[in-house]
């Protein structure tokens, strides 16, 4: 009968059947035996990882939540006397709510939404980018979708991101202060 190894293990099996009172078959019987019941215990170890494994738990931004960082932006544009863009991005990059203040200009709407999506894609302000670029690394201008104009900032929840906010229609300074008025806002809706 042929044994079911092949390569070191048939080597093994020879060798372990060497040993007095031993045949080929007993060996075959227990390296089968060893295996499957290796191949059971990883199973059961594979499937006691998975059970114990659980969905990680985010805070996520609801669309109540992103008109009031809107509302707040508005209101610091307003006071300014300034008309803009202002978006508002989930953590995934996506659009939750655009508002265009009366009289704005309509190439806004396009630049708000990039500058939060840069700020949600990088993480950072896109002040950030404003300002290496200024510095001299204009290497930042090939970063896919990394936007060198001030008006975007992350939205920040328990010192995670949430979301993006990003506002165009002023100088890039002032499109600064009014998303900083929106992320400020959700500071405080936060309780923080």
């Amino acid at each position: 009968m042929a044994p079911y190894f092949s390569g070191r293990e048939w080597e093994l099996a020879v060798y372990t059947c060497n040993l007095p009172g031993c045949s080929l078959m007993t060996v075959e019987m227990t390296m089968n035996v060893r295996v499957r019941t290796a191949i059971v215990a990883l199973i059961s170890f594979a499937f006691a990882a998975g059970a114990s494994a659980q969905l990680a738990q985010k805070k996520a931004l609801t669309l109540e939540i992103a008109k009031q960082i809107a509302a707040a932006a508005e209101k610091e544009a307003a006071g300014a006397k300034l008309t803009m863009v202002i978006a508002i991005l989930d953590d995934g990059g996506n659009l939750i709510y655009l508002e265009r203040m009366d009289e704005t200009q309509i190439g806004s709407i396009e630049v708000a939404q990039q500058k939060a999506h840069s700020a949600v894609s990088f993480k950072r302000p896109t002040k950030v980018f404003e300002d290496a670029v200024a510095g001299g690394r204009t290497a930042i201008r090939k970063l896919p979708g990394a936007i060198p104009v001030e008006g975007g900032l992350p939205l920040m929840a328990d010192g995670k991101i949430v979301g993006a906010i990003g506002c165009s229609g002023g100088t890039s300074q002032q499109d600064g202060v009014v998303a900083k008025a929106g992320a400020d806002a959700l500071m405080k809706i936060a309780g923080h």
